[in-house]
């Protein structure tokens, strides 16, 4: 299918300096998967992107009406209203990059793999306590959920996701999840897994280091 097409407004370059940051030990649930395109490569790498400031918002970039594998999975739920829905990469465990269909409706996020048209995971927006980004023009966040494992992933549309999340969340309840501005934060990839992320802003873009703390 030709709905994920390479992304190509997520620019990496490998450090010349610098090794890939050391994957964690263990299995993992999607490790047969194939990788995204820029795996591995994100660990001690340049990532620049252009600046979202000027970029029109119009939530669902994908077409979910029309796609009868994405509407499927949200009438299962009982889903309907989509806030947002759009490509991303998300990091596994391990480390490896995986291609992603994040879909925001007004009750959860759902994870879909584009190649196998199979949703790997749910999270109920109650459930998100908190959402990380740097203070750069990076492309990374971290939803953080206590009850089960956090998620890392990577847009071009960090900014407008994050608000999405918020706005949803609030409009459901009493509750504001804290949007944590950092330039280096953790954040659990399994429940005994703990990685750090840190960004330094270097000449022509930013470097990112994912670290293992545990």
């Amino acid at each position: 299918m030709d709905r994920f097409r390479p992304l190509r407004r997520i620019q990496v370059e490998p450090e010349p300096a610098s090794s890939p940051a050391p994957a964690t030990g263990g299995g993992d649930a999607e490790g047969n998967e194939s990788l995204a395109p820029a795996a591995g490569l994100l660990m001690g790498a340049k990532v620049r992107r252009r600046s979202a400031v000027y970029r029109d918002c119009k939530g669902d970039y994908i077409g979910v009406p029309n796609d009868p594998c994405l509407t499927k999975i949200l009438s299962k739920q009982g889903d309907n209203k989509v806030l947002f829905a759009d490509k991303v990469l998300k990091f596994t465990q391990s480390g490896k990059m995986k291609r992603r269909i994040l879909v925001i409706t007004d009750f959860a996020l759902y994870l879909v793999d584009p190649d196998a048209d199979i949703l790997k995971r749910r999270i109920a927006l109650a459930a998100v306590d908190k959402l990380c980004i740097s203070t750069l023009s990076d492309n990374f966040f971290a939803i953080i959920v206590p009850t089960e494992y956090d998620c890392l992933m990577a847009s071009t549309r960090k900014k407008e996701i994050v608000d999405v999340i918020v706005k949803a969340i609030k409009s459901t309840s009493e509750y504001e999840p804290e949007v944590a501005s950092s330039n280096r934060f953790e954040y659990h990839a399994a429940a005994e897994v703990i990685k750090e992320v840190e960004f330094e802003e270097v000449d022509g873009g930013i470097k990112t280091r994912i670290t293992n703390k545990s």
